[in-house]
């Protein structure tokens, strides 16, 4: 796991197509919300094993009142294969229930908008963002579920204390 240390509001995510929501989703319609964004590929082997049952956990263990879980599909290799046909499949395979953005495509190479806006370094990675949308973690790769049940359950509590 990296910590990379990125500070400020988080940018809104710029999105293709929404999985799994009725309607799309913005970081500031969310404000309120600890918003927990797991950025994955579905080729991506430790996104597979770790990131998303972390995310899927996340999900069941929070209210959504509390606490909203986003996937964020970011395609940077193997554009062919992973389209949102195949997404959609392996969404309905893996039973995801959270709501997953499917990243935009950069016009000038092959990081897409929102992974780049976020400065990722690959997948997984894991952005808590507090309620008042700061960026409080931006971690790639492997997260224990403690280490991040201590970062969202710390985000609440300070909430908490602001009301």
């Amino acid at each position: 796991m990296t910590s990379i240390i990125t500070y400020g509001q988080a940018p809104e995510l710029e999105v293709v197509t929404w999985l799994n929501t009725k309607q799309p989703l913005t970081l500031s319609a969310l404000r309120g919300k600890v918003i927990v964004i797991h950025a994955f590929q579905m080729l991506c082997p430790a996104c597979v094993v770790h990131g998303i049952p972390q995310a899927s956990a996340i999900h069941e263990l929070y209210s959504q009142d509390e606490v909203q879980v986003i996937g964020l599909h970011t395609v940077f290799e193997h554009h062919n294969v992973m389209t949102v046909e195949a997404l959609t499949a392996f969404a309905a395979e893996y039973r995801l229930t959270f709501p997953i953005a499917v990243d935009v495509p950069s016009n000038t190479g092959s990081i897409p908008k929102t992974m780049a806006a976020y400065y990722m370094q690959g997948t997984p990675t894991l952005i808590v963002i507090d309620q008042q949308g700061q960026i409080r973690h931006n971690l790639f790769g492997r997260t224990s579920d403690m280490q991040v049940g201590n970062f969202i359950g710390q985000i609440i509590s300070e909430g908490k204390s602001y009301r």
